[in-house]
């Protein structure tokens, strides 16, 4: 399949609800089960990043940043459709996300990755300095 050209948008009204919600819900192995509810709310309080094709403006890609724009930001939910995976999409989605105005003010990023270490790695992305300072709070099992 050759690349074709796309776009980045942060509109919320643009955001394809249910191929998130598909996506999310059914494929990734960190989000099974998440109801479209669920998928809804988490898109109203971050900012999110769509990936879309030029032509025709299908959505193919998604992230999403919950962020104070100061102190921290945590990127989640980053996915390709897996028929546009290996073309470059995920590095293009995640560059435009490093690089977004509202966000280079912002003091460090977090996410949590169990397979993509080498992509993030590319934009910076480390290990936790100092993990022994980090604490967290499980609510769901």
């Amino acid at each position: 399949m050759s690349v074709q050209e796309v776009f980045v948008s942060t509109d919320p009204l643009k955001i394809d609800l249910n191929f998130v919600h598909q996506y999310l819900s059914e494929e990734a192995y960190w989000s099974k089960g998440r109801t479209i509810e669920e998928v809804k709310t988490s898109i109203e309080n971050s900012l999110c990043f769509g990936l879309y094709l030029v032509d025709g403006d299908k959505q193919i890609g998604f992230a999403r940043v919950a962020t104070d724009y100061i102190v921290f930001a945590w990127l989640m939910d980053v996915f390709i459709d897996a028929k546009f995976k290996g073309q470059g999409y995920g590095k293009s989605l995640v560059q435009h996300i490093v690089d977004h105005p509202k966000l280079s003010n912002v003091n460090g990023f977090g996410l949590r990755t169990s397979d993509a270490h080498g992509l993030y790695h590319q934009f910076g992305f480390t290990e936790i300095p100092d993990p022994e300072t980090w604490m967290f709070k499980k609510n769901k099992l």
